[in-house]
């Protein structure tokens, strides 16, 4: 019996890897029984528990007839969006007050000139798609700026967080927009002061924008 939980804990261990690492993308269908049985190298019993864990865990989703998908790359992310699926919004911008204040000051302090111009264009990037008037795309790229300043902070366990949070923080941006006046200059503040390694205006930028939103001064 140990025996054979280590052989599924192992193919769970495998099947994991190559979600997280991007071989089957979140909405890929990934490879039918036989063909994990070939891959895996295990037996079919072994394959199907495996399978029905991550099934379990919220990472894939069986679909009669067509096959087993991927639904996510992270049970924690998956745990959190349970928890969190009812939370107010109010409750998700005090939460990323607290992430994004500390992500753009360790941004200002820390990015590079390779950094600095990759959050140049994300910032170009958001104000063409506010321009455009696509709001499916103005979220992408507002989301895609954040994420862009947390992983410049240069903190492994913060960026940890809030990429478990993309969930909640993309909804929660696409609310603000159909909500309130995001301007396609919002953030250039922020992307200038962190490019200019100023990490008070940075922290202060990002306090008055998300402040505003709770209807805070």
């Amino acid at each position: 019996m140990a025996r054979r939980t280590g052989l599924i804990d192992t193919a769970v261990d495998e099947i994991r890897s190559r979600i997280t690492a991007g071989d089957w993308p979140v909405g890929a269908r990934i490879p039918p029984e036989p063909a994990l049985v070939d891959l895996l190298g295990v037996g079919r019993n072994t394959v199907r528990e495996a399978v029905q864990s991550l099934v379990h865990a919220g990472l894939l989703e069986r679909r009669q007839g067509s096959g087993t998908y991927v639904l996510s790359t992270s049970e924690l992310a998956v745990s959190m969006g349970r928890h969190i699926a009812d939370a107010r919004q109010r409750d998700v911008i005090e939460v990323r007050r607290a992430l994004e204040m500390e992500a753009a000051r360790l941004a200002a302090r820390r990015r590079t000139s390779t950094d600095a111009a990759a959050l140049l264009d994300r910032r170009d990037e958001r104000a063409a798609a506010y321009r455009s008037g696509d709001l499916d795309r103005m979220v992408v790229t507002d989301l895609d700026l954040h994420r862009a300043i947390v992983r410049t902070a240069g903190n492994p366990v913060l960026v940890t967080l809030y990429e478990n949070l993309l969930d909640a923080i993309g909804e929660n941006i696409r609310f603000n927009f159909v909500t309130d006046t995001h301007g396609f200059d919002a953030h250039d503040g922020l992307v200038e002061a962190i490019v200019a390694g100023d990490d008070r205006a940075a922290v202060d930028e990002t306090s008055q924008y998300l402040s505003a939103l709770l209807g805070e001064r």
